[in-house]
């Protein structure tokens, strides 16, 4: 699972950067012993579980198709992220980067991308066998500045509503009848009057509460309203804003008792597990909880529908590898990103990390069936609105000032003062 880092930006190393030698051309450090393969150093977070099995069958499948490629995982576990971004931005700051990395796409490349530490990729890598096989989401958060400069290797949707079967059937609920994030709002008071939680939820630390927010706003008004967000017009969708801040203060009536005092998301997503919650809302990272409970079965026990009003939407988190320049192995990490964005390193990586491929060729077969339907979603989907809380939608320093708002959101759950932080986020 990840979330929100709070990154301090790349721009304040810009001072450290100056001076030092320019990077090479990349046709030019292509073209010299193009065969003749230095070490390939990936930079990660994933060290657990299925993460770090996800990453393991990434690299035996490039080792198959490169034998004559060492790679050296090169692993910054801890901080959901923080700690791989830290190590990253000094060895930037250094001039000494590994070969590639794992890092957010979108907006959350542009203290690199400004920094002109990025190499555009795209005449070697984005094939367009490969541009055809990615829907227009995956590509567009590709080349967050306009050029490309990065390979997306997984998403993970966020607007997914899991529930408990029995609780809502108990509820005389009707989860896929629900057309708006108001209507869940009554389906939540149906479900106390029942005698459950309405809705599984943390608002220990501020991410959650703002990934929720995010869908409310994506269902109750649209990706237009989502758009003018993101792009900083707070003021032109003031109205949808506070609309949707309120609802998420309603939601809270039907929140579990003990939400504040809930460390992360798989605390709260246990009361679907143990049948006291009817909904929750999640990254399709949770179904892997449920997967994993012995006698609870997907579709007879817990399900989910698309977060009500958002069908035919994908929100996207995605990881990504991008080509940072002073590369020590240029010829190495560019065999590497071509292979990341093939079928076959795809289908290996996503089964494991419990996400779907970006490209839509991939076969289904080695997918659980959440995952599959994931998939016929993904390929049906219209619009794939980029994740606020995961740096795909705006940069770092504007994730973390929105993040900060909604840390005193579920704090005094106040709509004037989180309206007012929004706005100031984007100054």
């Amino acid at each position: 699972m990840l979330q929100a880092t709070g990154a301090v930006g790349l721009a304040a190393f810009a001072g450290c950067l100056g001076g030092g030698d320019e990077a090479e051309d990349l046709d030019e450090l292509l073209e010299d012993d193009p065969d003749e393969f230095e070490t390939l150093e990936i930079g990660h977070w994933w060290t657990a579980g299925g993460e770090e099995a996800a990453f393991e069958a990434l690299v035996e499948g490039f080792e198959a198709e490169y034998p004559d490629i060492e790679v050296d995982s090169s692993p910054s576990p801890g901080g959901a992220g923080s700690a791989l971004e830290a190590d990253i931005r000094n060895r930037v700051v250094d001039q000494n980067p590994p070969s590639t990395f794992q890092i957010w796409p979108g907006q959350a490349l542009i203290d690199y991308t400004d920094e002109d530490l990025l190499y555009d990729i795209e005449e070697d890598v984005w094939s367009d066998e490969m541009k055809e096989a990615y829907l227009d989401g995956p590509i567009e958060v590709s080349r967050p500045a306009g050029e490309f400069v990065a390979v997306p290797i997984n998403i993970h949707r966020l607007n997914n509503l899991f529930y408990n079967v029995d609780v809502v059937d108990d509820a005389g609920v009707d989860p896929e009848s629900l057309e708006s994030p108001s209507d869940l709002l009554e389906a939540m008071e149906a479900v106390d009057d029942a005698g459950s939680v309405g809705m599984a939820q943390q608002t220990q630390s501020a991410w959650s509460t703002m990934q929720l927010w995010a869908q409310v706003l994506l269902g109750e008004y649209g990706v237009d309203a989502y758009e003018s967000f993101i792009e900083g017009d707070v003021e032109a969708v003031e109205s949808e804003v506070r609309d949707t801040l309120e609802l998420v203060v309603e939601y809270r009536e039907y929140f579990n008792e003990d939400a504040s005092s809930l460390n992360d998301w798989d605390d709260a997503s246990d009361y679907i597990n143990r049948g006291d919650a009817a909904f929750f809302h999640q990254g399709d990272w949770a179904a892997g909880q449920y997967e994993g409970e012995d006698g609870f079965e997907y579709g007879e026990d817990w399900d989910h529908v698309p977060f009500p009003g958002t069908d035919g939407m994908y929100a996207l988190n995605m990881d990504s590898f991008v080509f940072p320049k002073h590369n020590p192995s240029p010829n190495a990490t560019v065999r590497f990103l071509q292979y990341a964005g093939t079928a076959d390193a795809q289908e290996r990586f996503n089964p494991h990390k419990g996400s779907i491929p970006p490209r839509t060729d991939v076969s289904d077969e080695a997918f659980t069936p959440f995952l599959q339907d994931q998939m016929a979603d993904f390929e049906a989907s219209t619009e794939q609105p980029p994740s606020m809380a995961h740096g795909l939608a705006v940069i770092p320093s504007i994730q973390t000032n929105i993040e900060g708002a909604f840390a005193n959101f579920i704090d005094n759950w106040d709509v004037d003062e989180t309206y007012d932080d929004l706005v100031n986020s984007f100054d």
